[in-house]
């Protein structure tokens, strides 16, 4: 086991994440912080992914959503409130430099929180995330970027939201008629995002042998100024 820091910043526009993100991944590569994990949700955004193609979002005029580009990999997808999106800046020198073994890494993460709820779930050959089976329906999307084998980006964990924009604003993951679900559809009941977070937690220190120690974070804007370094414990 190795040491990781952990930040649960609550809910964050994607935009200030994501240059958090980039923040830490300086720090990392730079061997200032140790692998560092964060762990959030967004407020309603669609991000667009690398192999994003035209005709594939369908919002309608007036919908409260944010549509933004981003480096990773991966197509669209719908990020919102009740959806735990996790972000593992982590140095694959430590890990393996292998980007196919990472996503299969991230998927078992996956995998192992969802059977903490008793809830199994599966890879489809030729397509990233986790699914649930039968019938098919993905409960899970992965996308990374990776940079000097410093990972940003990461996985969005559907745990208690309407799957509704994922299919009504978005030909989702590329695929015609494809079903998402929640973690909560699954149960019959409401799940906090909290429960979720603790297994999800439990389950990356397993899969990437970390063991995690929580740094605080302040709830929205600036949760850090630049440079990040002064403002970090010395690891």
């Amino acid at each position: 086991m190795s040491g990781a820091y952990l930040l649960k910043p609550g809910r964050v526009p994607y935009l200030e994440a994501w240059e958090l993100q980039r923040s830490l991944a300086d720090a990392v590569s730079q061997g200032a912080i140790p692998d560092t994990v964060v762990m959030l949700e967004h407020p309603p955004v669609i991000t667009l992914g690398r192999r994003t193609t035209d005709g594939e979002l369908h919002v309608p005029e007036g919908a409260d959503v944010e549509v933004v580009e981003t480096n990773r990999g991966g197509k669209s997808t719908y990020h919102g409130p009740g959806q735990l999106v996790c972000y593992p800046i982590l140095d694959l020198n430590r890990h393996g430099r292998d980007v196919k073994k990472y996503c299969r890494d991230l998927e078992e993460a996956l995998i192992r929180t969802l059977a903490a709820f008793g809830i199994e779930g599966r890879r489809f050959e030729g397509l990233t995330g986790v699914w649930l089976h039968p019938p098919p329906r993905k409960i899970a999307s992965i996308g990374i970027h990776i940079s000097r084998w410093v990972t940003t980006h990461g996985y969005a964990l559907n745990v208690d939201l309407d799957p509704a924009p994922f299919t009504d604003w978005i030909t989702a993951c590329g695929l015609e008629d494809a079903a998402f679900t929640t973690i909560s559809r699954e149960l019959g009941r409401p799940v906090a995002l909290e429960e979720a977070r603790e297994h999800a937690i439990a389950a990356l220190g397993e899969v990437f042998g970390l063991e995690f120690e929580e740094l605080p974070a302040d709830v929205g804007a600036g949760l850090w100024a630049q440079p990040i370094h002064a403002s970090l414990p010395a690891s």
